[in-house]
């Protein structure tokens, strides 16, 4: 089916009370091993890219973010349930200008560094550009803290305040809001619960859907308490690469000497597969805490 305006999905989702998965891909068979778990369980889904790595300066060779567009509304259309299609997390205006022309149908503009004012004007620009073209904006206020180090490093990490956030989403008409209630980015360590009282708050002054980033770290028990709060997204991506990575570490632990058994042939030595089917079994452990089982 064609890519679903990602607003009907969260107008769904707030009315079901659960909460849609961005199980963030990089390759094709991430994307495959989502859109299979999505299909599996009969889930409406959020796919997408790492905007952020894509246009990360420091990369070897520089991707193009149409080969992305089109690989993505290809799983779509091909998808037996309703998907929306994210630019996840870019600090380039321009490279966000790209993913709408390449047929993302949700972006977000995220970058810490910018004050109050600049972020505010550039994401009020975005929503002008992005709404006449059926794309949707996603911003954040607050900042997450970094768990990628096995400690969780607050240094940078900023809690969501709850009038700034209501004053935000007021002058910008952005369509979603991610927050920062103790969730952590990269928490490549255990779980931790989320500060509910503050969401709470968030709720009561700022009256679009909600979105959680570092869903791999969140314990279940305050995510399900959290989505009865308005969340409607919630980003997932570190334990489904460290999934990934295990799997393929331990398929490449072979003698076999044959490379298109190991690439391409689909067999069970076939590390691609191996690969796609990681990430199906990861998200399907997770999906269900957010109740989209059985909505599609």
């Amino acid at each position: 089916m064609p890519l679903t305006p990602v607003n009907e999905l969260f107008r769904a989702a707030l009315a079901g009370g659960y909460a849609l998965g961005y199980f963030e891909s990089w390759n094709i068979e991430s994307l495959q091993g989502a859109v299979d778990a999505a299909e599996q369980t009969r889930s409406p889904i959020i796919i997408g890219f790492s905007g952020e790595f894509i246009s990360r300066s420091g990369r070897l060779t520089e991707d193009r973010v149409e080969w992305y567009g089109a690989l993505g509304r290809a799983a779509a259309a091909s998808a037996s349930v309703p998907c929306g299609f994210v630019f996840n997390e870019c600090p380039k205006d321009e490279r966000i200008a790209q993913a709408i022309a390449a047929g993302f149908n949700l972006v977000m503009l995220a970058d810490p560094q910018a004050s109050y004012k600049d972020y505010q004007e550039r994401i009020a620009r975005l929503v002008e550009a992005a709404h006449p073209r059926g794309v949707a904006v996603e911003a954040e206020i607050g900042e997450l803290p970094d768990g990628s180090s096995g400690e969780v490093d607050s240094a940078h990490g900023s809690l969501t305040d709850p009038q700034l956030a209501a004053r935000f989403v007021a002058e910008t008409g952005v369509d979603l809001l991610s927050v920062s209630v103790g969730n952590v980015h990269i928490l490549v360590n255990g779980q931790q619960a989320l500060d509910l009282d503050r969401l709470a708050q968030i709720r009561k002054m700022v009256n679009i859907p909600l979105g959680l980033h570092g869903g791999s770290g969140i314990e279940a028990n305050s995510l399900k308490a959290a989505i009865q709060l308005g969340v409607v997204k919630v980003n997932y991506g570190t334990y489904v690469k460290q999934r990934y990575l295990a799997t393929l570490r331990r398929m490449l632990d072979t003698q076999e000497t044959n490379p298109h058994r190991l690439l391409g042939m689909g067999g069970a030595e076939d590390i691609l597969v191996a690969g796609r089917l990681a990430v199906r079994d990861a998200i399907l452990e997770r999906i269900e805490i957010l109740g989209c089982c059985g909505k599609a």
